[in-house]
Formats: C-alpha cells, sequence, structure tokens
C-alpha cells in the first residue's frame, strides 16, 4: 500500500513538473489567448502555492543544479530513456483517442529504442526518421472526449492542476494504464515498480534542470507569479488537447515533448 502510495505522489508531482514554466530565455505572457477557468479555491490555492515554491526552492532545485552538472552525454541519455518508457502512457491514450495510427508509430518507436537503442537511452526512431513524438496523457483524452477542465487547483506538494487533469493524473497508477499493469502485475520486469518511480523522478529533475532561468524570470518578471503560472498551465494543456504544439504558441523550451509552449511577442 505505502509503495503504491508513493507511486501516486511521485508520479503526479512530476506531472506537476512537466507543467509550469517554459525554456530559458525570456518568457511573456499574453493571456487573452487563454481560456478563463474557475478559481474556485483561489485563496487556498495561493496559500498551497507558497508552500509549494518553499519546497521546490529547498530541495528540488539544489538537485536539479546538481543535475545540471553531469556530462551532456548523461543527460541526453538520461532524457532519451525516460521519454522512451513515456511511450507506456502515450499509446493507450492514442489509443483511446482512436489515433491508431500515432499509436502503432509509437510502439515501433518503443520497440526500435528500447532493442536497439540500448533501452532508450539512444533514440534511434528519430535518427532513422519516425515522425515527431508527441506526448499524451489521460487528462489529455478526458479532454478530447469532452470533459471540461473544471476547476483550477493546485495540490499541496503536487502543484498546479485542474478537476480534470487531477483525476487523469491519476490513472495509470490506479490501475487505468493496462501497460503499466502488465508490466508490474504481470511480472515483466521491463517496467518494475522502483523501476517507473525512478523514471518519474529523474524526469522531474531533468525538466527542471533545463528550465533553471526560465522559472527564475517568470517569477522575477511577473506582477502575480501564480496567476501567470495558471494561465500558463491552462494555456498548455489547452494546446495539448488540440494537439496543436504551434498554434498561437511559439515553442520555445528545448526539450519540445515537455511542458514547453510560453506564448511570446
Amino acid at each position: 500500500m505505502f509503495r503504491k502510495l508513493g507511486i501516486i505522489i511521485i508520479s503526479v508531482f512530476l506531472f506537476v513538473f512537466n507543467a509550469n514554466a517554459g525554456s530559458d530565455g525570456e518568457l511573456v505572457l499574453k493571456e487573452n489567448q487563454t481560456k478563463k477557468i474557475k478559481d474556485c479555491f483561489e485563496k487556498l490555492n495561493r496559500a498551497t502555492f507558497s508552500f509549494n515554491q518553499s519546497l521546490d526552492k529547498a530541495i528540488i532545485k539544489p538537485i536539479a543544479k546538481g543535475y545540471r552538472n553531469l556530462p551532456d552525454p548523461i543527460q541526453k541519455g538520461t532524457k532519451n530513456a525516460v521519454t522512451n518508457l513515456s511511450n507506456l502512457i502515450t499509446i493507450p491514450n492514442n489509443v483511446l483517442q482512436g489515433d491508431v495510427k500515432s499509436a502503432m508509430i509509437n510502439t515501433g518507436r518503443l520497440v526500435v529504442n528500447t532493442t536497439v537503442g540500448l533501452l532508450g537511452t539512444i533514440d534511434v526512431a528519430n535518427k532513422i526518421g519516425f515522425p515527431k513524438y508527441i506526448k499524451e496523457d489521460y487528462g489529455q483524452t478526458l479532454g478530447k472526449w469532452g470533459v471540461g477542465p473544471g476547476c483550477y487547483v493546485v495540490l499541496p506538494v503536487l502543484g498546479p492542476s485542474t478537476l480534470r487533469d487531477t483525476a487523469g493524473s491519476f490513472a495509470n497508477v490506479m490501475g487505468g494504464d493496462p501497460w503499466y499493469n502488465a508490466s508490474v502485475h504481470g511480472n515483466n520486469e521491463f517496467l518494475s515498480e522502483g523501476l517507473f518511480i525512478t523514471s518519474k523522478a529523474i524526469s522531474g529533475v531533468e525538466f527542471r534542470a533545463n528550465n533553471l532561468e526560465a522559472f527564475d524570470n517568470l517569477e522575477e518578471n511577473s506582477i502575480d507569479f501564480y496567476a501567470s503560472v495558471r494561465s500558463l498551465y491552462v494555456q498548455d494543456r489547452e494546446n495539448k488537447i488540440e494537439n496543436n504544439q504551434r498554434g498561437n504558441v511559439e515553442i520555445i523550451y528545448k526539450n519540445e515533448e515537455d511542458w514547453e509552449e510560453i506564448d511570446s511577442n
């Protein structure tokens, strides 16, 4: 039970880190391009947001700084490996969204990178011409099905979300992901619980390390940092649900698969 709880906390916590700022460089937000979402619990959300920022500065940011000092080949291989594992979430969501073609492509990507690519540390699929990889998750699938976002919430430790996305982020660890179940409960060592937790943790640290300046710039240049993060989160989720990676938003984060869309002048 405690291991399951640990998986839930870490996976959703790091889902949040994929839902904050965007890239190195100056960040500019145009809120008039973002749909309004009710902030039903704003006072509580702001208090929780302040707590989470303190936690980030005390723990996550120092770890991310240490990670960024690792040699580039290690960082690149690590990123490739965790991206490869993320196919285990993307593929079932491709199917649930009726995108069988992408599901087949991403299955091929997973097989190629896991075998020839040395457990995903080398992105062989990209080198041989596979289409660009776009992550999908259960929150996006619910959005595709017409489920509204509900109220904006900031979860303790876990960070910014909506009621819909919070439900979606729990799906894989609560038994809703057949790929996860087949690997863990089917005694397949490819994705043990330990590896699942580790991959999520590394993914979050890698994202944070690539965005140290982005977070600092956003905080320093925002009149209301809480409102900026809220708007950016909502904007990102809207574009991901529409699979519109370059619609009204310019992608400026160095790793385009992650939470990277920041509007610019």
